[in-house]
């Protein structure tokens, strides 16, 4: 075990890397306080087993560094929102936004915290988003109307870099006063319009929009299904 305290070891991690008490706490699945809690006061005496790996493998340190036992350096985890430099060994955490995308009637709320990340492969993730991956966000889907495509429940990763300005067919998120909608865009070019479908041929499509009256997120370049 190290003889560095462990509390001061994420001290100075957390002022290097430009992270905040209250994100780490939600990355190991605590309570926004918990991480200055431990830090300032003492209180937990020490990280729980689980937790401290998962920090150690955010922060790229030896787990001995915060208090565990020695074991191999793992691989660095890196905010996307970071200008880091990365390797391919690294992974890069996406925020999981503490929203929901339409895939039906109703309004979804628009917190746009982030509730927690999750780490993808830098090498994958660079590949499905070319320009970069501080405009990804995970958001939840609710509702059925683009079903059997994406179902009530999923999570799609969505390109806030490819949106209005790189229109062209495919599924995005899209604005409407207070809702966000996941739908299927189908563009006419030289027309400037657009229809606006549904993949659950039970939701009518509402074609002929105009393109300039539709508020576009970003594209959606991935989706992760729980199977039940």
């Amino acid at each position: 075990m190290s003889d560095a305290d462990p509390r001061e070891v994420l001290e100075a991690l957390i002022r290097e890397r430009g992270e905040d008490y209250a994100s780490l706490s939600r990355l190991i699945g605590r309570n926004p306080a918990y991480m200055q809690q431990f830090i300032k006061r003492g209180s937990p005496r020490k990280l729980d087993e689980e937790d401290r790996a998962t920090l150690a493998r955010y922060f790229g340190v030896d787990e001995a560094l915060l208090g565990g036992r020695d074991h191999p350096v793992a691989p660095r985890i890196v905010a996307a929102d970071k200008g880091t430099k990365r390797h391919d060994t690294d992974f890069i955490a996406v925020p999981h936004l503490a929203v929901r995308a339409s895939a039906g009637p109703g309004a979804i709320t628009a917190d746009k915290r982030a509730a927690q990340r999750f780490a993808f492969d830098a090498g994958w993730l660079r590949n499905l988003a070319p320009s970069g991956p501080s405009a990804l966000s995970l958001i939840r889907v609710e509702g059925d109307s683009m079903a059997p495509t994406l179902a009530d429940g999923d999570d799609i990763l969505v390109d806030r870099s490819d949106a209005a300005e790189r229109l062209r067919d495919g599924i995005y998120v899209l604005r409407v006063e207070d809702a966000l909608l996941v739908k299927r865009l189908l563009i006419q070019p030289a027309a400037g319009r657009v229809t606006i479908s549904s993949d659950n041929p039970a939701y009518p499509p509402l074609p002929d929009c105009d393109q300039a009256d539709i508020h576009v997120i970003g594209r959606v370049v991935w989706g992760g299904r729980r199977f039940r």
